[in-house]
């Protein structure tokens, strides 16, 4: 029990859609008459899970319902999930951005957090002065934040800028100072959101880098959100996965991602119109999407190098001009990095009639060996652009590595797209 160092106790959060509080005068008075008789709330009875492909019944959602987990010191604990899931209300409560509905938080030591880019920063004041501000927050003596100065500044990498107020950095920048203060002023329990997507990749491999430091080296716990599975995987020792607020699993970083694939792969993707966690003003709503091999067949697996053709089938609700139409097929793998995407209007390609379906064809598939899956998405273009449907998750696949360049030699099996190409040399073979 000594180790432990945060501690969550059937925390929940509810909010009200649409609304500040209840949204009416009655039931605010109703809540404060229940809690100066010391009762519960009466509305914490009602209220759905915060499933988003579904149509709400209730005005009120549980963003956290009954979230129960224990994080020893010197841990790195990724939590897991698809957006909505309640990742971010979670580290909110943890850092104490705002309060939980119910249930208990606690904690040992100095709680550091990285939530959205430039949380806590002054746009009037330069970075200097922003690092200062910021140490003052998290606790720090002004004697201690001198003596991690030029750390904090060296790695960040604002030297140049350091003494311009900080609206005038870039979110890049602004992310990066951000990150230096949380993670040089020695917070017990760094909470870091995935604010590090907007960093480039040298500073990415800098703050993961950093983050192990914290955990191996100094023995300090870290708190981490992203949808980047392989930095989970080699940043974490252990996962949670959250799903409409609740979560579903707990166990080693490597267990935690292989279930939150398996459950991304289980989704039912035969009738796509039953989804409701779908976006655009709906006059076309794709049906299904299938990936067919050279005789025409639908299968889910392929090898690298293969011809496939994705068909996207579809219904019409209102009638629209099919010239204004554009279909955007994008390909991610199952650590949810974009390897590839189409987009028909790229290619030169206008529809002048559309039955049910439109195909696009690969005559030879770009991918190496591992898992995938698909997101579509048509809209219109002219002028401005106008989502008509959009869904994640609507086709997985695998693909296994094969001779892709005709050489009898597979390709390595890791997810990144091939190209046809080819080493020239004098002395080439």
């Amino acid at each position: 029990m000594a180790d432990i160092i945060l501690k969550c106790e059937n925390l929940s959060k509810q909010y009200r859609l649409g609304t500040v509080g209840t949204g009416t005068l009655s039931h605010d008075i109703n809540r404060w008459w229940y809690k100066v008789r010391g009762k519960k709330d009466p509305y914490l009875k009602i209220g759905d899970t915060n499933d988003q492909r579904k149509a709400s019944e209730s005005n009120y959602v549980w963003a956290l319902k009954d979230i129960n987990f224990e994080v020893q010191n010197g841990e790195v604990l990724g939590v897991i999930g698809k957006n909505g899931a309640g990742k971010s209300t979670l580290l909110k409560i943890l850092s104490r951005v705002t309060s939980p509905t119910t249930g208990v938080i606690r904690t040992k030591g100095r709680i550091a957090s990285l939530l959205e880019v430039g949380t806590g920063f002054h746009p009037e004041m330069t970075g200097r002065e922003n690092i200062f501000l910021n140490g003052a927050i998290l606790g720090m003596t002004k004697t201690e934040i001198k003596s991690k100065l030029e750390e904090i500044i060296e790695f960040s990498g604002c030297q140049k800028y350091i003494d311009t107020p900080v609206k005038r950095y870039s979110s890049g920048m602004r992310v990066r100072l951000a990150f230096a203060v949380a993670a040089f002023l020695e917070p017990d329990i760094l909470v870091v959101d995935e604010v590090l997507a907007v960093g480039d990749v040298e500073f990415q491999k800098k703050a993961i880098g950093k983050m192990q430091d914290i955990s191996s080296s100094d023995g300090r716990t870290v708190l981490f959100v992203s949808h980047n599975m392989a930095a989970v995987k080699n940043l974490c020792t252990r996962g949670i996965v959250l799903e409409s607020g609740e979560s579903i699993f707990e166990g080693s970083s490597e267990e935690a991602v292989n279930f939150y694939i398996n459950r991304q792969s289980s989704l039912n993707t035969d009738n796509l119109l039953e989804r409701t966690d779908r976006k655009g003003t709906g006059e076309i709503r794709f049906s299904k999407v299938e990936l067919l091999n050279r005789q025409g067949n639908a299968v889910s697996e392929l090898i690298s190098g293969d011809y496939a053709k994705f068909r996207l089938h579809m219904v019409f609700n209102e009638k629209v001009n099919h010239k204004d139409l554009v279909f955007g097929l994008v390909i991610y793998d199952n650590n949810e990095n974009k390897i590839a995407d189409f987009y028909s209007d790229e290619m030169g390609i206008t529809f002048h009639s559309i039955d049910s379906y439109v195909d696009l064809e690969l005559p030879k598939l770009m991918l190496r060996g591992g898992s995938y899956y698909v997101v579509v998405v048509v809209q219109t273009a002219i002028r401005v652009v106008k989502q008509i449907d959009l869904l994640h998750h609507v086709l997985n696949f695998n693909v296994f590595s094969g001779d892709y360049w005709n050489v009898n030699r597979a390709n390595r099996a890791t997810n990144v797209a091939l190209i046809d190409a080819k080493y020239l040399n004098q002395n080439t073979l």
